[in-house]
């Protein structure tokens, strides 16, 4: 699925947009626009693309993203099934040039420009980051005007001061992405969450953009950078880590429950991208 280029610039704001999503699931298509974005999921779970990279995210997940940068969010099927699935989410917009009309202090813009530059990539923050923007972020949802603007500054500034990251995207990514492809690449990309648990023939993916095979394959690595096969194994690899976090699955009943019909298959895939076997990265999630 190509990106969509969109506008998030609401009618009447000319800095920054705030976003709270209380709702039954997530919504988008795989898109990018020139505005800054701060993504907090506190409820939900699912997959998770942002420009190259391929993921996970579940509750408290904390992302920042620099402009122009290919994303998109999408809830897992047990999440839609479950009875008490419901999505709560803010999400925050500003321009990369927010503080150059608040302040001309030559440190402080340079240490938000560096953090925007290292945004380009996608950045997702954890520790003692992730809890002080989550209590920003709760009280924003009961702030008006100047108070708002005032917590956003907060944001950048402890996001700017925090080495508790890590990058998303591949450092060689480039968004490669045309208007004229939208349709087809979120045919595709959503195609794929969704049916990343059984086989899945390359013809069939191919016609859902009216190509060859072989055109195809030109096509798809051209944009995501990476062949369909390496896409549709890091989805089920970044499905069967999250897998591995219950202790109530084996690694048998992770690895066919990720789209493998044999462990073998899966123990290579899973060492070839993650860089161990399943049981070692079980290991480590318990020490």
């Amino acid at each position: 699925m190509k990106p969509e280029l969109i506008d998030v610039h609401p009618a009447g704001a000319k800095s920054i947009r705030i976003k709270q999503l209380d709702t039954h699931m997530l919504i988008s298509s795989f898109h990018f626009h020139d505005m800054c974005e701060l993504v907090w999921i506190e409820k939900s779970y699912g997959k998770r693309i942002v420009g190259d990279h391929i993921g996970d995210f579940e509750d408290n997940d904390l992302v920042f993203m620099g402009p122009d940068l290919p994303h998109i969010w999408q809830n897992d099927k047990s999440f839609l099934n479950s009875k008490d699935g419901a999505v709560k989410s803010t999400v925050i917009y500003f321009p990369t040039n927010v503080l150059t009309n608040l302040t001309d202090d030559q440190n402080t813009l340079s240490r938000a420009q560096d953090l925007i530059g290292r945004a380009g990539r996608g950045l997702k923050f954890t520790g003692d980051t992730n809890e002080k923007i989550k209590a920003v972020l709760l009280q924003l949802r009961h702030q008006n005007g100047f108070e708002r603007i005032v917590s956003v500054v907060k944001i950048i500034e402890i996001l700017s001061n925090s080495t508790e990251y890590s990058y998303l995207a591949s450092v060689v990514f480039k968004n490669q992405y045309e208007e004229k492809d939208n349709n087809r690449i979120n045919k595709v990309y959503q195609f794929l969450m969704e049916n990343f648990q059984r086989d899945i023939q390359l013809k069939e993916v191919a016609d859902l953009c009216n190509m060859t095979t072989n055109s195809f394959c030109r096509f798809f690595k051209a944009r995501s950078q990476k062949s369909l096969t390496l896409f549709i194994n890091e989805i089920r690899i970044g499905h069967a880590c999250k897998l591995l976090q219950n202790a109530d699955y084996s690694i048998t009943d992770v690895c066919f429950s990720s789209g493998y019909n044999n462990l073998t298959n899966f123990n290579k895939f899973f060492k070839g991208i993650k860089g161990m076997k399943p049981s070692e990265y079980r290991g480590k999630l318990k020490k």
